[in-house]
């Protein structure tokens, strides 16, 4: 039986909980991108303020990104067979 924090019929237990990291890594990475964008436009059109408020939140984004990353890779040597998708 699935615990109360998880999706029903998710796949994992509470030994080997669901996780979207793979899912969580590609919108951070596209949050980095779009907001790195818009920072470099906000610059160039003028508006300083919004422009370090978008550079802060690309930032968040990044070290978003280097956890799962970290995660993922944690969960790569616990078990070198196992290979999620995107949702997984």
């Amino acid at each position: 039986m699935a615990s109360p924090g998880q999706p029903r019929r998710a796949r994992g237990t509470v030994g080997h909980p669901y996780s979207a990291l793979n899912l969580r890594l590609a919108l951070a990475l596209f949050g980095l991108v779009l907001l790195g964008v818009l920072a470099a436009v906000l610059f160039a059109a003028g508006y300083a303020a919004l422009g370090w408020i978008a550079a802060a939140l690309a930032a968040v984004a990044a070290v978003d990104a280097v956890i799962v990353q970290r995660r993922r890779s944690v969960r790569r040597r616990e078990d070198p067979q196992r290979h999620d998708s995107l949702f997984e």
